[in-house]
């Protein structure tokens, strides 16, 4: 499976909320930096921004997130989405990591996260950003 994974800059909420006026339909999942775990916690004034939000549309889910400030990174039109792919094992998710990352840039190594999936994420060598995110426990 496919899905479009947008980045935001503090405004994530007010586009997702739009996108719902438009669409209609719930959030699957919509989840704010402040009910991460301690380690994951961002700079003071940003546990509001959104850590991450599942909206369904049709048989797509288009995803999203703010960028918190001490991630380094900067959004810039052009690298504010990723393409997420959804792997059906975890030695299928990290042949799919490892290629396309060859030649490109990892920016978080294929790791056991906190929401229970085993992710990673990294630009390919064409500059398109990707994230490889297995459910853990479907295999």
């Amino acid at each position: 499976m496919l899905n479009t994974y947008l980045n935001f800059d503090g405004n994530c909420r007010e586009a997702f909320d739009f996108y719902r006026s438009v669409f209609g339909g719930e959030f699957m999942i919509f989840q704010t930096f402040g009910d991460a775990p301690g380690e994951y916690q961002p700079p003071e004034g940003e546990q509001d921004k959104v850590m991450h939000v599942s909206f369904p549309i049709g048989d797509n889910i288009l995803m999203g997130s703010d960028i918190p400030s001490n991630m380094g990174l900067t959004l810039v039109s052009g690298n504010n989405f990723s393409i997420s792919v959804s792997p059906e094992s975890r030695e299928h998710a990290e042949s799919l990591f490892s290629a396309l990352s060859d030649g490109g840039a990892v920016t978080m190594p294929m790791q056991d996260m906190f929401w229970g999936s085993y992710f990673g994420s990294c630009a390919d060598k064409f500059g398109i950003n990707w994230q490889v995110n297995f459910e853990q426990g479907q295999d």
